[in-house]
């Protein structure tokens, strides 16, 4: 067996062989993949293994319409059956709801090139004509649906690997792994050691036992899942062709055509969870008993779409483990706290997946970064406060909803609280309505009693007009937002700066009290992230940044070489915030603390260590509102305090609390982007309007990689829209935008109503040249076109003076 590899692929099933695949595809073939027993044990081999292009991520559509195509590909490369069927798919709306997400859905497809269309009950009845579509509102239909072969591709995988010179070595667990101090690893197995570059860790239902080998605890909860397969209907057999699956999601069931019967599943509400303790080692082909009980009545509406499904035998029973994360995605990306250490497991639709999973994560490894944002899969959007009871319950929710539409701006409330602030009961008390921030709790926005329940949907729900009411409060008063969900770090040490400068690309200050905006570069010269960093003292300073992003973050932080006198500090947890913003914020701070707050002694972009109502604040002259504001920095045992304080008198003046919604759309009325959405390493400064931040006279993180394209002309550009609303809602992220003669111009990064400006607001990237500035455009809200103008400027004070008044 080898001894020496570039990386070392744990784990045989669908994600690991796809990874060796991809890794030896990009270059490198020195790569070996251990397998504790035979190729696809465990979950692989008995999955349904549908596969779908569509999704309500747009990244992830991408990488699904990639690995729908690369299956015949493989096919042809290897020689390896991959058992593909594509007799379509057809995805049926029983709610006005379903119908909106489909409908979103096909305009998607349309922006994308991608063949996903709606078609009538006549057609629909054409294509399937042993089901029934009397109940059903619309019907699109994907005419490269179908599913796989689970076996046959894992292995044309690893055929495909082994030609280019990968190794699969089976039967051959993995015993131990060991960081060494120049960060490659000694994988030990029982047949010998192992020194690799990179660890990859796609051991699937083991993927907790090998994570533990390197001192990690992962969010993961295998469930039992089951399907089932008829005997042969005759009516099947006589076709003469192969019938598409059918999604009816409404339903909470999938049925496709298995040989000449019906393969059923359900995702039921008496779910079961399996091996909590840990999966056992000796476990592999193993399925557990029927339980056909559990999710009778979803196959009852199954049968009621295809009733001569009611009458056949049942062939086979599958009831075998899947393993989850807490929200259904997977986990996926180099570990944060270690080097060379990638992680993919907790995949549920692996098949649609794989093949992107696979090239993505290659690229990390041999590039230094994917070429798509995926953060919605990135294992750094958890923590360690994603602990097994939270895990546990929100695997349960996921799993019971399976197929439960994920509305904009939705909070599920499943596994919370996870963590909370001193201000939490205070909040609650006010009527706050919570969201779930990298694990923090944060008032979304406040109703008039507590215990008010928000609703869900694609179009403006009870929670409108009291964000509304809040963004005007701010406007017109004040109001007082809670902004400790944001990220906080301190650097202190003789060598704070020189490391701040080494790492961000603006220049950091170098006067105490003064602050910057900067950007922070990503491997291929995109926006990896954007920060606020102060000096607060000699050889000190404190940098705010995107809260969900945090561990995202300590990538880039562990690039640049801390010196040794210099101390990097996390501080979340023990730093809060509180922005007071709007026209009155002076006057209602000024009663509050004796500091000079004039125009003249605390000016923009400035920050003072003062004393606000007997509380040592850190207060930064700046606020997201794009109004006049401060930010107060404290720490977290005096938060209630302070919070009482500044609400006091907020109220003595007009004003009161403000939620992270109205916030949200605070920040769009200033035309401000967002981390995650407007901001990441996909997009290049120059198309964000962040590039005057940049300092080419300095050193800074990935300069090379920015110089390479900071003269390109921009791809496409940040802009602002007007839309025009003829239906109860806005937009709100990921919306395809069109020409009005069709032709796709951009997409919308962030929507909402602009209530100071009496407005709705899109953010959003375009093509410059197929939409100038004053150009019509149609936004496809609902899946329906909505007019559109591209705005000049900010409809919100343009110039920023209200921000330096």
């Amino acid at each position: 067996m080898k001894t020496h590899a570039q990386a070392v692929v744990i784990g045989g099933g669908l994600a690991g062989c796809s990874i060796l695949y991809h890794l030896a595809k990009l270059g490198w073939t020195d790569v070996i993949l251990l397998e504790r027993d035979e190729l696809t044990s465990g979950s692989t081999w008995h999955a349904a293994a549908n596969i779908h292009g569509l999704h309500d991520n747009n990244n992830i559509t991408r990488i699904q319409h990639y690995t729908m195509n690369l299956y015949k590909e493989l096919e042809v490369e290897t020689g390896q059956s991959c058992g593909v069927f594509q007799p379509g798919s057809l995805y049926l709306a029983q709610t006005e709801e379903r119908e909106q997400q489909l409908r979103l859905q096909e305009a998607k497809a349309r922006f994308y090139g991608l063949n996903f269309h709606e078609v009538s009950r006549a057609q629909a009845q054409e294509l399937h004509p042993l089901a029934q579509f009397d109940d059903i509102r619309c019907i699109m239909y994907e005419p490269d649906g179908g599913n796989v072969d689970p076996s046959g591709v894992p292995h044309a995988y690893a055929a495909g690997a082994r030609a280019m010179g990968a190794t699969v070595e089976r039967f051959c667990p993995v015993i131990g792994t060991d960081q060494q101090p120049d960060g490659s690893w000694i994988v030990r197995t029982e047949k010998g050691d192992i020194h690799t570059q990179w660890l990859v860790n796609a051991a699937g239902l083991w993927g907790r036992e090998v994570a533990a080998l390197a001192g990690l605890t992962l969010p993961l909860q295998p469930t039992e899942h089951q399907y089932f397969v008829t005997e042969s209907i005759d009516e099947i057999a006589s076709l003469g062709r192969r019938l598409p699956s059918i999604a009816d999601r409404d339903g909470e069931y999938y049925f496709r055509q298995e040989g000449n019967g019906l393969l059923i599943g359900a995702y039921e509400k008496d779910m079961r969870f399996w091996a909590e303790g840990g999966t056992p080692l000796d476990f592999a082909h193993e399925l557990f008993p029927d339980d056909l009980d559990r999710i009778m009545e979803n196959v009852i509406r199954a049968t009621e779409r295809v009733p001569l499904a009611a009458t056949a035998g049942v062939k086979r029973v599958i009831n075998g483990p899947m393993i989850w994360s807490p929200d259904a995605s997977a986990l996926w990306g180099p570990v944060p706290e270690l080097q060379n250490y990638f992680l993919c497991g907790g995949i549920i639709p692996g098949f649609s997946q794989s093949g992107g999973l696979g090239l993505l994560a290659a690229q990390w490894m041999i590039d230094g970064e994917p070429q798509h944002d995926m953060f919605a899969w990135d294992l750094a959007r958890f923590g360690d406060w994603a602990d097994k009871k939270f895990t546990k319950d929100r695997v349960q929710d996921a799993y019971t909803h399976r197929f439960k539409i994920h509305f904009p701006n939705e909070e599920r409330p499943a596994g919370r609280p996870a963590r909370t602030r001193p201000a939490y009961e205070m909040q609650q008390e006010l009527g706050a309505v919570f969201g779930l921030n990298c694990g923090w709790e944060h008032a979304l926005w406040f109703a008039d009693q507590p215990g008010v329940v928000e609703t869900a949907g694609f179009t403006r729900q009870n929670w409108f007009q009291p964000v509304g009411q809040e963004v005007e409060r701010l406007r017109n008063t004040l109001g007082v937002i809670d902004i400790s969900n944001f990220a906080n770090y301190v650097i202190t040490g003789a060598g704070a700066h020189d490391w701040l400068d080494r790492l961000v690309a603006n220049r950091v200050p170098t006067e105490i009290g003064r602050s910057c905006l900067t950007p922070l570069i990503s491997v291929r010269g995109g926006v990896a992230g954007d920060f606020t960093i102060t000096k607060t003292a000699q050889d000190a300073y404190m940098m705010i940044g995107s809260g969900m992003a945090e561990r995202y973050h300590q990538r880039f932080f562990n690039m640049v070489d801390l010196p040794a006198e210099t101390r990097f500090e996390v501080a979340t947890n023990r730093i809060v915030g509180f922005n007071i913003a709007g026209p009155r914020a002076r006057d209602a701070l000024q009663l509050l603390t004796n500091a000079d707050l004039s125009n003249e002694g605390f000016r923009f972009m400035h920050s003072r260590q003062i004393t606000v109502a007997g509380i040592d604040c850190l207060a930064i002259r700046v606020s997201f509102t794009g109004d006049l504001g401060w930010e107060l920095h404290c720490d977290a045992g005096d938060q209630a305090a302070l919070y009482a304080a500044l609400l006091q008198v907020a109220r003595d003046l007009g004003g009161g609390p403000v939620g992270g919604r109205a916030l949200g759309s605070l920040r769009i009325e200033k035309g401000y982007g967002s981390w995650g959405r407007e901001y990441s390493q996909e997009y290049w400064p120059q198309e964000v309007g962040l590039a005057g931040l940049i300092k080419l006279d300095k050193d800074f993180l990935h300069k090379e990689a920015y110089l390479a394209i900071h003269d390109t002309p921009p791809r496409e550009v940040l802009a602002m829209f007007e839309v025009e609303v003829t239906q109860q809602a806005d937009a709100t992220g990921g919306e395809p935008i069109f020409t009005p003669d069709g032709r796709p111009a951009g997409r919308v990064t962030s929507g909402a109503f602009g209530s100071s400006v009496g407005k709705s607001l899109a953010l959003g990237f375009c093509d410059p040249q197929l939409v100038p500035v004053g150009a019509q455009v149609e936004i496809y809200i609902l899946g329906a076109p909505h007019r559109a103008t591209r705005l000049a400027e900010a409809p919100f004070d343009p110039e920023g003076m209200r921000l330096r008044s």
